[in-house]
């Protein structure tokens, strides 16, 4: 069985780093999917695809993944530069301002 260790990324609507803290172990397919020719539906007979199980850390999803004899890849997470302003947003609106207001 072949799966993933990664670290998920932060939703791109919005500005949060909500459930981006852990690691996930998910699962690669193992056969195609099939079209029902009645419905349209895509369907599977593979059931670990539906399994994500996330972790405190890196290690212990290596772990996990040698103790049960899965073939896991991990992917390293692509670090950010902080967008830290200085003086922040009230910056903006600030009386000693220098530079002309714009919007």
């Amino acid at each position: 069985m072949q799966a993933r260790i990664f670290k998920p990324a932060r939703n791109a609507m919005t500005s949060g780093m909500a459930k981006t803290r852990k690691w996930v172990l998910e699962y690669a397919p193992s056969n195609t999917r099939e079209v029902d020719p009645l419905m349209g539906w895509t369907s599977s007979s593979d059931t670990q695809t539906q399994v994500r199980l996330r972790f405190d850390s890196k290690e212990a999803a290596v772990d996990y993944a040698e103790a049960h004899g899965i073939d896991a890849q991990v992917v390293e997470p692509k670090t950010r530069k902080a967008n830290v302003r200085p003086g922040g947003y009230g910056a903006n609106f600030a009386t000693d301002r220098r530079g002309v207001w714009t919007h």
